[in-house]
């Protein structure tokens, strides 16, 4: 057996939208379970284990929406805007150089999992946990909880998993800032990118 590219603590998938719906599939299985199956071999992949991924807009030729319920399993969404000058003058000077620039190890993974634990111990108030819940429910078209903006604007509403996305981001965010615990302010800052994987 040939370990492939997914075995690795950060896998990069670029155009994730323009793979196959099989190869979409697969790594999201992946994402989930944080392993591989082979001829019933169950094989777990190395923690931790993060995947980044980019999407063309789905308008673009060629591409393969990754359905509604497996988007939800990256925690966070992004929108990347258009470079503005500056940013391209820098962009430029790093990638038409002959200037490589060297990479120096920031954390190992024992103190990325030590920070991963150190966030879940985060204590959470039940006030922002029931906000973080209200939040959720008021994405869902459906739910009777929402407004006229998300019945016109909204197809698919955020999941329990988009409400843990945002409470671990929140405790992250917290930490970040210097606090000891989480604050609605903190919900407010990661919410946006949380919901958006699902919300469309």
């Amino acid at each position: 057996f040939e370990r492939g590219p997914v075995f690795r603590h950060l896998l990069l998938v670029d155009e994730v939208n323009r793979t196959t719906p099989k190869t979409q599939s697969a790594l999201l299985e992946v994402m989930q379970e944080h392993a591989v199956s082979v001829g019933g071999e169950r094989l777990a992949l190395p923690l931790p284990f993060f995947v980044m991924a980019t999407q063309n807009p789905l308008e673009m030729e060629g591409t393969y929406p990754l359905p509604e319920a497996q988007l939800d399993r990256f925690m966070f969404k992004v929108n990347v805007r258009y470079p503005t000058p500056e940013q391209l003058v820098t962009i430029l000077g790093r990638t038409t150089g002959a200037d490589v620039p060297t990479v120096e190890i920031a954390a190992d993974s024992g103190a990325i999992l030590g920070m991963r634990d150190l966030v879940l111990q985060m204590p959470a108030p039940t006030q922002v946990s029931e906000y973080v819940a209200r939040l959720v429910v008021a994405t869902q078209p459906e739910s009777g909880s929402h407004s006229d903006l998300v019945m016109r604007y909204v197809r698919y509403g955020s999941s329990p998993r988009g409400a843990q996305a945002i409470m671990l981001g929140a405790k992250a965010w917290a930490m970040l800032e210097g606090r000891f615990n989480v604050s609605f302010d903190d919900v407010r800052a990661v919410a946006p990118a949380a919901c958006g994987t699902v919300c469309c």
